[in-house]
């Protein structure tokens, strides 16, 4: 009995060449030695997890373009789409090996933007590396103009606020945004920033972050060289009177934890308590909490352990670019001096919204979400750049972020 034949991506591409070319699926079975039901099955996107259907989605639309415009070799500019999105192909299938971690839907296989792409583009460096500068590189939707300011407020008025988002929605970037802003104003606000390094919710899986390292945090920032004491008493006693003093010299303080999803219970609690220290009526920290949505779900009033905080806990929503993608790909542009209408189609923002858009597994139809982040988006967006310059398509369109 012979050995049935394994189907690789090379293979695939070969069946999507022919079936472009015009050939039915019986013809191509003949031609490649394969049986009828492989074909089928490769036409029909069911190897590779699922990509083989963007494939087959940006074979069709090419087909369809040059029949339907004035190409000097439509059978050349099929293959070109077909052979960029081969590529793409090859490594999705790779990425799903069983000895290396699937690719997360979340945020996409990251690309660097290859020379070829920058040569295409005219773009002198990639606009989705160290793209963030300064405050002036800080793409302004509505949404981050609104969570610049609950921060900004949270540290003039010592607030409590927490700025949840999706990992790679810019939220560290905001908060860096923040300090950055403090710094160029001349603020006499002071910005407490605990470790959290190796942080986790439990000790089984990394070290928690306890209430006793929060006040060490604010005790170096306030007074390097100090001695803290080692009774808990005598510690958070120094703190408050650390802050105290600092206040009447004219400073003011926020308390600044990223990861803050990563806290435990316990700790989330005790945050209260430290928004609670006073001098007279005034308060004397203020305490901004940067967390993925995780946290959110955990401040829901229908948790009774930490009702106090929800209470007293401005929750803001660092919202998905979605109809502001368009302003935010033309200001990453922009910055280096390239034209929006230069490097993508028409189609291209509605695409690439459309190709954003996630259902969990096991989800319904109406548990589909956007996921239109600025990390997605550049990682996205890179991988179609590299593809339409492989394959010499002039701009990113519709098709090419099929294929990708």
């Amino acid at each position: 009995m012979s050995r049935p034949i394994k189907v690789t991506p090379e293979l695939v591409q070969q069946m999507l060449a022919l079936r472009a070319q015009g050939h039915s699926n019986r013809q191509i079975a003949q031609q490649l030695c394969v049986s009828y039901i492989v074909v089928q099955k490769a036409i029909n996107g069911r190897y590779a997890n699922g990509f083989l259907r963007h494939v087959k989605t940006a074979c069709e639309a090419a087909e369809t373009k040059v029949h339907t415009q004035a190409t000097p070799d439509p059978k050349n500019a099929v293959q070109a789409v077909l052979s960029a999105c081969a590529l793409e192909l090859t490594q999705a299938t790779q990425a799903t090996q069983p000895t290396q971690a699937p690719e997360d839907p979340m945020l996409l296989q990251n690309q660097a933007l290859s020379l070829e792409a920058r040569q295409h583009f005219g773009l002198a460096r990639s606009p989705f590396v160290d793209d963030v500068q300064s405050s002036d590189d800080v793409y302004q939707s509505p949404s981050v103009r609104h969570v610049r300011a609950a921060l900004l407020d949270c540290a003039r008025h010592h607030g409590f606020v927490a700025v949840v988002g999706e990992s790679g929605a810019g939220k560290s970037t905001l908060a860096e945004d923040l300090e950055e802003r403090l710094r160029t104003e001349g603020s006499e606000v002071l910005v407490m920033r605990p470790y959290v390094l190796a942080m986790e919710a439990s000790d089984s899986k990394g070290k928690t972050l306890r209430s006793g390292h929060i006040a060490e945090a604010i005790a170096y920032a306030l007074h390097p060289q100090l001695k803290i004491k080692s009774s808990p008493e005598a510690r958070f006693r120094q703190v408050h009177e650390l802050l105290r003093s600092s206040r009447r010299a004219g400073r003011r303080h926020l308390l600044l934890i990223e990861e803050a999803h990563c806290l435990p219970t316990a700790t989330l609690k005790h945050l209260k308590r430290f928004l609670e220290l006073k001098d007279g009526m005034q308060r004397l920290l203020g305490v901004a909490l940067i967390a993925q949505p995780e946290l959110r779900e955990r401040l829901s009033s229908q948790n009774p352990e930490v009702r106090e905080v929800m209470q007293r806990c401005e929750v803001v929503e660092l919202e998905a670019l979605d109809n502001d993608l368009e302003g935010y790909l033309r200001c990453k542009l922009e910055r280096l001096g390239v034209r929006f209408e230069d490097v993508f189609g028409s189609d291209a923002t509605d695409a690439i919204r459309a190709r954003l858009v996630h259902v969990p597994r096991g989800g319904r139809a109406q548990d589909a979400r956007s996921i239109c982040y600025p990390l997605v988006v550049n990682n996205l967006v890179g991988r179609a750049m590299n593809a339409a310059a492989r394959a010499g398509w002039p701009k990113v369109d519709a098709q090419v972020i099929a294929g990708c």
